[in-house]
This record gives C-alpha cells, sequence and structure tokens, in this order.
C-alpha cells in the first residue's frame, strides 16, 4: 500500500506526464502559429539575428525548437522548475538533432537565479502569468539581456476552445459555460510590469488561431487532453448534467467523444508583446 507521500509523488508525476503530452499536443496542431511568430520576429530581428537564446519556463521545449529552427546559428538554455519536462526537452533536442544546440537548466525563479550570462533573446511563453513575483522576474530578465536584447511575452487570451454550441447531447453552450466558469484573465498580466522593469515595447500582436476540418491529425488528441485538463477542476462549478455530457466527450472512444467527432475546430487567440532593453 503507497504511503502519502508516495501517493502524491505518482499524482504529481501522473500530472506532469498529462502536461508534457499537452505541451507536445499544441506545437504539432498549433505548428503554424509557432512559425508565423518566429518568422515576425526574425523580421524585427533584423541583421542581428539572437545567437544565445533563453527559453524561460521552457516546458517541452515548444519555444526552443521553433526558435532554434528559425536562428540557425542561435543556440539556447531551456529554463524549467520541472525535472520531467527538461529531461523529456532532452529526449526531443537528440531526435531533432539540435542536443548539442541545447542546454537544460532546472531553477525555481522564485528562489534564485541561476547565472546565464548574456543573451539576445528572452522566450516567456504561457509562463509569466505563473510567477509569483513578476517584477522581480523581470528584473532579472533585464539583467541576464544584453543591451538591444529582445522579451518576448505570449499568453493565451484564453483557454481553446473547441465544440460547436450544440453538440446534439446536453444543452447547448456547454464549451461557454466551461469559460466562464474557468478563466481568470491572465493574458495582460507580464505587459503592465514592462516599462516599470525598464523595458520599451516593441510592438504587441494579437494571432488569431482558427483551425477548421480537416484538422491536424492530433487535433482530436488536443481536445481530448485540453478538456480533460479543465474537467479536472469544474466540480462543484457546473451542475452534474454538463459535467456529464463533458465526460461523455472526453470519454475515450465513445460515439460522442470528440476523438470520434466530425464537428470539432480548434479556435484560440494569443497575444506576443516584444520588448526591448534599451
Amino acid at each position: 500500500m503507497k504511503n502519502q507521500h508516495e501517493h502524491h509523488h505518482s499524482a504529481n508525476a501522473a500530472d506532469e506526464a498529462a502536461m508534457a503530452e499537452l505541451l507536445d499536443l499544441d506545437a504539432e496542431v498549433l505548428h503554424a502559429y509557432l512559425s508565423d511568430v518566429t518568422a515576425w520576429l526574425k523580421e524585427m530581428t533584423g541583421d542581428r539575428p539572437p545567437r544565445r537564446i533563453l527559453d524561460l519556463g521552457s516546458g517541452t521545449g515548444t519555444g526552443t525548437f521553433a526558435l532554434l529552427k528559425r536562428f540557425e546559428r542561435a543556440d539556447a538554455t531551456a529554463l524549467d522548475i520541472s525535472p520531467h519536462m527538461l529531461r523529456h526537452l532532452g529526449h526531443k533536442a537528440r531526435d531533432l538533432g539540435v542536443a548539442g544546440r541545447v542546454r537544460a537548466v532546472q531553477a525555481d525563479l522564485g528562489v534564485a537565479w541561476p547565472s546565464l550570462g548574456p543573451v539576445d533573446l528572452v522566450w516567456a511563453a504561457s509562463s509569466m502569468h505563473h510567477m509569483a513575483d513578476p517584477p522581480h522576474v523581470l528584473a532579472e530578465v533585464f539583467k541576464a539581456l544584453r543591451p538591444g536584447g529582445l522579451l518576448v511575452v505570449s499568453e493565451m487570451d484564453s483557454f481553446p476552445r473547441f465544440l460547436p454550441d450544440d453538440l446534439g447531447l446536453g444543452r447547448p453552450g456547454l464549451e461557454a459555460r466551461v469559460h466562464a466558469a474557468r478563466d481568470g484573465g491572465p493574458a495582460d498580466a507580464a505587459s503592465a510590469h514592462l516599462s516599470p522593469a525598464g523595458f520599451t515595447l516593441e510592438a504587441k500582436r494579437s494571432f488569431v488561431i482558427d483551425l477548421r476540418d480537416p484538422l491536424p491529425a492530433a487535433a482530436r488528441r488536443y481536445a481530448q487532453v485540453s478538456l480533460r485538463r479543465v474537467r479536472a477542476h469544474l466540480d462543484g462549478l457546473l451542475d452534474a448534467g454538463d459535467l456529464a455530457t463533458l465526460d461523455t466527450l472526453i470519454d475515450g472512444d465513445g460515439p460522442d467523444g470528440v476523438l470520434r467527432r466530425d464537428d470539432l475546430a480548434v479556435r484560440s487567440t494569443r497575444t506576443v508583446w516584444v520588448a526591448r532593453r534599451p
């Protein structure tokens, strides 16, 4: 029988494995968005492409690998609190043939900032709103960037949407009620701190993602994993009928499950801020 510590550890490991899968699916399904963002950054960096990149809260390396693909002479440091994520990232780096260009660093930025030396570009995707003390993190980013270097912050405006309004089961409007129950709206959390930290805001751009049939191959699994993740936090926030409908949707291979439906879409908006250290 597992003791409490072992149970907590295995639950954490399972949660991290599920999160790693979600991040990888996000990168696969939204590869066009990542390509668009990095192409835009290449235009902005012009004749001074970044050589040293820092991925802040790297997860499984979605940003790291997109940036290394776009900037072929760059190296990257992937920084994350999770050893599991960094091991996963290391395996991917080897699979992609870029292991020699990636250094993984495990650190809790709320406790201590590792010595990273000067970098040309810092990428922070869906990570700033998790920081307990954004002004402190931005002050450290400012110090790590060389003068003229860029900080790129991206956030999801809300959880992605996948479902039609009328599902043919349950009450219409389920996904709108899920969003109303869940969305805290962290999207602008970091932007207010950029100027006080000394950065100059160079650009802000919204990328609208609206994928319809034919969807990328991984899109249905992406919808299932995403909805399972949000379902874990909805007990007591939605009525029993809505929860039952959601459970039917995320069921492995039932006929009404998202893996078998042909009326899904992937809709999201991501806002990207580019700030420069003067």
